[in-house]
């Protein structure tokens, strides 16, 4: 929901990802973290030291962390830093601007979305409800996969399809993660994901799924 991510060929990404671990050096961020934007919590789950600056490796354990499989995780971490960190990169950041800088992530924000954050990254609860009381039709407080598609469609702006890829991306992704076994996404599971609240949880089920093996 907060960026685009593109394609990039494999070669690109292979390239990419060996950035990933020999990253070093970046602008210090400043950031205050008790007074973060809903767009900003929604990203900082992906700050793995919580410094303010999400690298392409902590990107990567990020969504290791949630479930995703490590092939999936290099490529959307490498296609991520690609596309957003450029962005979000303060002036003094070192090349090749891979890291995104959670203060800045509004900048990186892209069209034909539902409009829950502002132009600043702040939660819009208005748009947040016409979610569910355009698109809820099932069931008043959850959606099916049919329905996201259906809003994925009604938002696409004509004016701008270089922006229609990053919603069928970021809401299959979140489907997959947050749907439950009845193939439902739950109106509470939905506002978690705006403020990354959501993130948290399914990292300690999964966490705590693998003890229980």
């Amino acid at each position: 929901m907060a960026a685009a991510s593109s394609y990039l060929p494999p070669v690109v990404t292979a390239v990419l990802f060996l950035w990933v671990f020999f990253s070093c050096g970046h602008v210090e961020a400043s950031i205050h973290f008790g007074n973060m934007t809903a767009l900003q919590k929604h990203v900082e789950f992906f700050d793995r030291n919580k410094d303010g600056i999400i690298t392409p490796s902590e990107l990567f354990r990020g969504y290791v962390a949630l479930g995703c499989d490590a092939v999936f995780a290099r490529k959307k971490a490498a296609s991520m830093s690609a596309g957003v960190g450029p962005k979000t990169s303060p002036v003094g950041a070192p090349l090749p601007h891979l890291s995104i800088y959670v203060q800045y992530i509004h900048k990186a924000m892209h069209g034909s979305d539902t409009g829950a954050y502002d132009a600043e990254g702040r939660f819009v609860p208005a748009k947040f409800e016409e979610i569910f009381t355009k698109h809820a039709k099932v069931r008043p407080d959850a959606l099916t996969y049919e329905e996201i598609e259906e809003m994925i469609l009604a938002n696409r702006d004509p004016l701008d399809p270089q922006s229609w890829s990053a919603p069928e991306k970021e809401w299959g992704l979140i489907y997959k993660l947050a749907s439950d076994k009845q193939g439902f996404l739950h109106k509470d599971s939905t506002r978690g994901i705006y403020d990354g609240s959501v993130f948290y949880k399914l990292e300690k089920l999964r966490m705590s799924a693998r003890c229980d093996m």
